[in-house]
């Protein structure tokens, strides 16, 4: 009897283990996808950060921008285009553009404004950076907040 009830114990525990060691992989939310489908929205630049190197401190670009450059809307559709416009203080020279755009794995390619390597997304925020944009070893990292 004894025997029997060591055994069943035995079994609970390595079943347990079993069942309660396997992870599960971490899938991103419905939508949320690293694709044009997944990307597609309109955003709002929040974060423009330049590193002369990669041991260089971090500037923030952003502050270079004019008051009616950091307000603008780049909008990412689903069926390939985009259109970058001037969205709340208006410049003198009101900017719009458009163009096409894709994804191939993790790099953002278009025709336009739209170029670099994804560092992150998750849902709501886009960060993607671009590496030797002013110099060879620079990099200029974007944060764009899905509006």
């Amino acid at each position: 009897m004894k025997t029997m009830t060591i055994k069943c114990t035995v079994t609970v525990m390595i079943a347990s283990v079993l069942l309660l060691s396997c992870k599960k992989e971490k899938s991103s939310p419905s939508g949320c996808d690293i694709s044009v489908t997944g990307l597609s929205g309109s955003y709002k630049l929040t974060a423009l950060q330049y590193r002369e190197s990669a041991t260089a401190t971090p500037i923030d670009y952003l502050t270079y921008l004019e008051d009616c450059e950091k307000d603008d809307i780049m909008e990412l559709k689903s069926n390939g285009t985009y259109t970058y416009h001037d969205a709340g203080t208006v410049c003198p020279e009101q900017t719009v553009d458009h163009g096409t755009w894709e994804v191939k794995g993790n790099t953002l390619a278009s025709d336009g404004k739209l170029q670099g390597t994804i560092a992150s997304y998750d849902c709501k925020t886009l960060v993607y950076y671009v590496e030797s944009a002013l110099t060879k070893g620079d990099k200029l990292t974007y944060t764009m907040v899905k509006q």
